[in-house]
């Protein structure tokens, strides 16, 4: 179906996050979502809240510019392409948060009850996956393949904020030079349910589908 031939404000959506949890990360290798609403392999763990901030995504390009004798700009080209991911993990007293910031390795325990060795971070790599909800009830999975640390924000201590575990991570290649995917879903009743997925530009548009419910009159058949 062609897109809409005017405005629409239900095409406008604020960001916020599915309630329960919504900051995941995995070992690298670990298989990847393909969709939007498929529940994630159990090798992924929660991080926890994210601060008001919440996740900012910056780019970094350098281009290269081709000028005639005049002096005159006759062709500007993207020579290089790099992204990244900012945000601070607020449950500092959680395991998982810890090991986002000081490296797997680094601790050892469990919640509330851990030991942190504060060393230089190594090159582990691993897989992140935000859950946006977007408006209208529409779901948005951020799924970065291909993530290592990069920077890290300061931890103030005292009475007046909450510590925070304030992290960047670099979105390395995923392959053929994706760097994070993002799967939209859209409810089957906005759209026509024989919608494939379509990859572009790094998002991909996913159609969820509606369980099927038994019909008026006939029996749901008992569990055995």
């Amino acid at each position: 179906m062609a897109g809409s031939t005017t405005n629409d404000s239900t095409m406008v959506s604020l960001g916020k996050f599915k309630v329960g949890g919504y900051a995941y990360w995995a070992p690298s290798g670990t298989a990847l979502p393909t969709d939007s609403s498929t529940p994630l392999a159990a090798a992924f763990k929660l991080l926890g809240y994210l601060s008001e901030d919440g996740l900012t995504n910056t780019t970094d390009t350098d281009t290269t510019e081709i000028k005639d004798a005049n002096g005159t700009t006759v062709m500007k080209v993207i020579t290089s392409y790099a992204e990244s991911y900012q945000f601070a993990l607020l449950e500092v007293l959680r395991v998982e948060a810890a090991k986002m910031r000081y490296n797997s390795d680094a601790v050892t325990g469990t919640d509330k009850s851990m030991t942190i060795k504060h060393q230089m971070p190594s090159d582990e790599d691993f897989v992140l996956v935000f859950e946006i909800a977007m408006t209208g009830d529409v779901k948005d999975r951020l799924v970065i393949g291909n993530a290592t640390r990069a920077e890290f924000g300061d931890r103030q201590v005292h009475a007046g904020d909450a510590q925070v575990y304030d992290v960047t991570v670099s979105a390395n290649d995923m392959g053929n030079g994706v760097t994070a995917i993002e799967y939209i879903g859209v409810a089957a009743s906005a759209s026509e349910s024989s919608v494939n997925a379509e990859a572009l530009t790094g998002k991909v548009v996913d159609q969820v589908n509606a369980e099927e419910t038994a019909e008026p009159g006939e029996e749901t058949p008992a569990a055995e």
